[in-house]
Formats: C-alpha cells, sequence, structure tokens
C-alpha cells in the first residue's frame, strides 16, 4: 500500500483525506496544528512546521509522493526528496515558480501567455516613481494568500500603502467576469479539464463569495478559456492538479491572473456536483490511476461560510438546520474550532437545473448560516 504526505492540515487537507478513504493507501499529515481539520482523519499526523527543511524531509523521506494543500512550504526540502525518488505532486520547480508571484508573471510572459500588463517593484520608494501605471494591483512577491498581500492602488496617494519588499504592480483590468478551470494533468502528460467557473468576491474582503458552474461564456470566449489554461500548465511538465484563475474584460479578451498548483476553493463543488471530485482526481493521479470523468452531474452553485464580523472565539453555527432543509443542498463545515471574522469555516454546494433557483438558494444560505461565537 503506497505512503502518501500532505504538507498542511488545513480544510483542503481534510477534503483530500475524505476522497482517500476511497483509495488502498496510507495517509500522513505534517501541521503545527493537533486540533487542525485534518488531524483526525489522516492515518498519521507528526507535528510539525511545514515550512521547516528538516521537519518537511523527515516527514518525507519514508513516503512514495508528498503533496501540498498551501504553497508556503518548504521547496528546497522536497527538492532533496524527489532527488531521493519520493514523487511530489506538483514537482518543486512548478512550486518555486509559482508561488512567487514574480516568477509567475515572468512564466506568463515568457510563455506568450495572455496576463495583465506588469512592473516588478522591490520597494516602496521603486513604487512611488510608477505613478503614471496607476490604477493598478500592488502583489507581494512571496507569502501572500486568500486576498492578503494585494493593494488596490487607484491613485498616487494610494502608493503607500503598497508592499516594501519585492513585488508585481499588475496594470488594472476593465473586468467583466472573474473565471477559474481546474485542470488534471497525469504522469502521461494526459489532461482532464473541468468546466470553468464564475467566481463572485466579496468586495471587502476580497475573499470567494459564491461561484457558479458551469460559467456564463460564449463559444469563442470558452475555447480561448481552455486553450490558455492547457498553455499555463502545459510547460509546467508536472503531473498534478491545477486552478488556473482568469479575467475576461469587458472585449472578450481572457488573461490569466494566476494558478495555484493544487486542489482550490474553486473546485469545491465538484465534490457533489461532478462525476469525479478535484480531491478524487488528485488521488487518482498520485496513485497512478486513470483520469477521472470531470463532466458535471447538475449545474452547481457554491457559497463560503464565512467567519461573521465581530465574531472570534469559540465557533457556533447559527442557521445549520434550516440550511439542511435545503434540497440538493450540501453542507461542508470544516471542523475549526475557533472563528473570526472573513476565516473560511465551510462551504455549501447547491445543485440545480435553474440558474434562478441557484442564486436564491444560495443568497438565502448566506443570510441564515452564519459561524458566530
Amino acid at each position: 500500500m503506497q505512503k502518501i504526505g500532505i504538507l498542511g492540515g488545513g480544510q483542503l487537507g481534510r477534503m483530500l483525506l475524505q476522497a482517500a478513504a476511497n483509495y488502498p493507501v496510507q495517509t500522513f499529515v505534517l501541521e503545527n496544528d493537533e486540533q487542525c481539520p485534518a488531524a483526525h482523519l489522516c492515518h498519521h499526523f507528526t507535528k510539525g512546521d511545514i515550512k521547516d527543511f528538516d521537519a518537511v524531509y523527515n516527514f518525507g523521506k519514508n513516503l512514495h509522493a508528498i503533496t501540498i494543500e498551501i504553497e508556503n512550504v518548504n521547496v528546497e526540502a522536497l527538492e532533496k526528496l524527489e532527488t531521493e525518488g519520493v514523487k511530489v505532486f506538483p514537482k518543486p520547480a512548478v512550486l518555486r515558480t509559482i508561488r512567487n508571484k514574480i516568477l509567475q508573471k515572468q512564466y506568463y510572459q515568457q510563455h506568450s501567455i495572455p496576463s495583465p500588463e506588469f512592473i516588478i517593484t522591490d520597494s516602496l520608494a521603486e513604487l512611488q516613481q510608477q505613478q503614471s501605471f496607476l490604477p493598478a494591483v500592488h502583489k507581494i512577491g512571496q507569502g501572500g494568500y486568500d486576498g492578503k498581500g494585494v493593494q488596490l492602488l487607484n491613485t498616487k496617494e494610494e502608493l503607500a500603502k503598497g508592499f516594501d519588499a519585492p513585488s508585481v504592480l499588475e496594470k488594472m483590468v476593465n473586468i467583466h467576469k472573474e473565471i477559474a478551470q481546474m485542470v488534471a494533468i497525469n504522469a502521461n502528460g494526459e489532461t482532464a479539464l473541468y468546466p470553468p467557473v464564475e467566481m463572485l468576491f466579496d468586495p471587502t474582503l476580497n475573499l470567494l463569495d459564491y461561484q457558479l458552474c458551469p460559467a456564463e461564456l460564449d463559444m469563442k470566449t470558452l475555447w480561448k478559456v481552455e486553450a490558455i489554461t492547457l498553455a499555463v500548465v502545459r510547460n509546467f511538465n508536472s503531473p498534478g492538479i491545477f486552478a488556473v484563475e482568469m479575467f475576461v474584460d469587458k472585449n472578450g479578451e481572457v488573461l490569466v491572473n494566476e494558478t495555484a498548483p493544487r486542489v482550490h476553493n474553486s473546485g469545491h463543488h465538484t465534490i457533489e456536483a461532478h462525476y469525479c471530485s478535484q480531491f478524487d482526481m488528485l488521488w487518482r493521479i498520485m496513485l497512478g490511476y486513470p483520469l477521472g470523468n470531470t463532466d458535471a452531474i447538475l449545474p452547481s452553485i457554491m457559497v463560503n461560510i464565512i467567519g461573521a464580523d465581530g465574531h472570534s472565539g469559540d465557533v457556533k453555527y447559527e442557521g445549520l438546520e434550516e440550511v439542511l432543509k435545503i434540497e440538493n443542498a450540501f453542507v461542508h463545515l470544516y471542523g475549526k474550532k475557533q472563528t473570526k471574522p472573513g476565516r473560511k469555516m465551510g462551504h455549501v454546494t447547491i445543485l440545480s437545473q435553474e440558474k434562478q433557483e441557484l442564486l436564491h438558494q444560495s443568497n438565502k444560505v448566506k443570510r441564515t448560516l452564519l459561524a458566530k461565537t
């Protein structure tokens, strides 16, 4: 039986482990928090820092394969493990490129992948010289996630809000739609595309609010999206699962925003709404099984359950019973003991043939199911 490890024990690790129960695999998790969402679902839990070389190396050296649920891990340890025969999904070289926003943007440029125009700034002093490039988005090179490490800069007065560290200054796009597409690649280079989803964001938290699948796109735009998604992953030369986030602008042009080299929030709906979920797909890839069927069973909408404003402490869920009465609504709570404003605490996926019904029920979920203290 193969031994496969996951770096990180958050909700993505938890959902990966839920899918692993269907396969002949022994699971291992490395995470600093013994109470993390994934801790009780794996066969073997190791307490340790995923950013520490020794912790990652010692965790992985007796495993057949290792994957991640967050990019902020010790890549040097993964590179050493790879040279010693441990399979890493995705390959450490890909992780090194993607987790640094500067290298990621240069990768798109190098491979002629359409992406918003950008300038690299190494300090706040350099950023101050770029007034003529505004309005723009400043993204810290390394360490940002879930809306953290991103600043919208519309005027020269706002330049002071930028980062005094190597960062990307990206030209603001006149966005018509934000979409994401999940793509799976196996060791033979075969690919499977999930239908693209349309993402709607909470403007205050800069976090995904809800997403609709399939995204409403005309055929020409859909072809562009699919071609660009495949172009992004083609030169990674790595098996794994990837989420490619894109903008469709007012002129119908498709531009890559960023890529995640792992299972992703924009694929959570696939658990119930698709024949093969993103989590199931990654196990198939890591265990060398055939790629699964990415077709949708029904259209879906996914709502994130976010920690309510003004509530920090032991979580209590308000309105859970009412949401569980909704037909074709599937509740996933992540098992986090503590809530705080803006923290992802769970998600709900709703299935229906009718778009209006999906929107109606998603708004009901958002109003009803609250993570409070």
